[in-house]
């Protein structure tokens, strides 16, 4: 049977169904977070994100797709193209628009060449994807082409397609998910947060049980909130605080209230919403997607300030819940060194890019090239500062 592709701007023609068999258990690739970003108006051509997706199909049949953007700016992309930007503008070029495959506002690795296949149809696909890729960014007459957080394999693939790979770091908690005494020499997971802080080095150990402490004693307490736990009240005091903690650091939120609604009402399994109360009033709130095996840390807001207040809402809450609920990892997003020292150790991201211009890729290449050498260094250092114990963790 032929098959064609086809670039879509909106998933409305695609059931979710189809859809979501590509997304398998990335939450963030869903047919409803994507629809949700678009219809609410936050991922939309009118804020500089106007969906292009590359689909491909055999008949009727779906068999692999790509999220894609026309982006006019690099907001909300968090792998960090400004100087490059400010490079064509000083030489007199155009860097925008651009051509953009990620989710929008969301720095977690996950596919971005979407298929079910295996094997050499899944590998035929993945260079059907890309090549279309390219060619829609040639015949657009974009910059470049930008693929955020890919996971390595993706990225080595696209970097045998002859787009220029650039690695990143973030922070990710882990569980020890085994089973005590088996033949892999795996331990078992966490019982209590008190059993990984055990393998902490006494004095992050310390200063941990000293910021919980903090918190336990300004009369804190917390609640997790799962799908129909959630009520309209909860996401109108989430909103707030979100909206609060941007204005707070001069910025503007890139989501609206519409928004979480619309995740709360249509990805209810997927999302762990973390209350912090002081005498029954809610105070702070930190918004989490979950699937079986994550918790993906995402946007936390506070009306009041309490030291201490951030880490437990945002991480060691979403420690717990992910070992009360035997899960493997808490990813916290973007940046940060300070979850070192709160048992985040350091993974690798990646990113590939094209330019259309051969003298800014030959540039950007041998940038990249040092700046390569400069991250391999950077997580050496941090896994020399790794808060375990000697021998102990992951």
């Amino acid at each position: 049977m032929k098959t064609t592709v086809r670039v879509v701007d909106t998933l409305l023609a695609i059931t979710p169904d189809d859809w979501n068999r590509l997304a398998v258990d990335d939450p963030f690739l869903r047919h409803e977070f994507l629809s949700a970003l678009h219809e609410t108006g936050c991922a939309s051509a009118e804020t500089g994100w106007a969906p292009v997706f590359i689909t491909v199909w055999q008949g009727d049949a779906l068999q692999a797709a790509m999220p894609l953007y026309v982006k006019s700016h690099s907001y909300g992309e968090y792998v960090f193209d400004w100087a490059w930007a400010d490079a064509y503008q000083r030489h007199g070029q155009r860097y925008y628009p651009k051509l953009l495959g990620a989710v929008p506002f969301t720095p977690v690795t996950g596919s971005r060449l979407l298929t079910c296949a295996t094997g050499e149809a899944r590998d035929n696909l993945v260079d059907s994807l890309t090549q279309a890729a390219l060619d829609l960014a040639r015949d657009l007459d974009v910059s470049s082409l930008h693929i955020l957080f890919p996971p390595e394999r993706e990225a080595c693939a696209l970097k045998a397609a002859g787009l220029l790979v650039r690695q990143g770091v973030q922070f990710r908690w882990r569980n020890r998910i085994g089973l005590a005494g088996n033949d892999t020499g795996e331990q078992a997971a966490y019982a209590s947060f008190d059993d990984f802080l055990s393998e902490l080095n006494h004095a992050k150990r310390k200063k941990i049980r000293q910021e919980r402490r903090k918190v336990g004693d300004a009369g804190i307490r917390f609640e997790w909130l799962r799908g129909g736990d959630i009520s309209d009240a909860h996401w109108t005091f989430f909103n707030r605080c979100y909206r609060n903690t941007y204005r707070q650091h001069h910025s503007t939120p890139y989501l609206n209230l519409a928004f979480f609604r619309r995740l709360g009402r249509t990805m209810p399994r997927h999302v762990l919403l973390i209350v912090a109360l002081r005498d029954n009033e809610p105070i702070a709130a930190a918004l989490n997607l979950c699937n079986s095996a994550t918790v993906y840390g995402r946007y936390w807001g506070a009306l009041e300030y309490h030291p201490g207040l951030h880490f437990e809402t945002c991480y060691y809450q979403a420690i717990e819940f992910c070992i009360a609920n035997h899960m493997r990892t808490v990813e916290g997003g973007a940046q940060g060194e300070h979850k070192l020292a709160r048992g985040f150790l350091p993974a690798q991201t990646w990113s590939a890019h094209w330019l259309a211009h051969p003298e800014f890729a030959a540039a950007i290449e041998h940038y990249l090239a040092r700046e390569t050498c400069g991250i391999a260094g950077y997580i050496d250092e941090l896994h020399e500062s790794s808060p375990f114990k000697s021998g102990a963790g992951y």
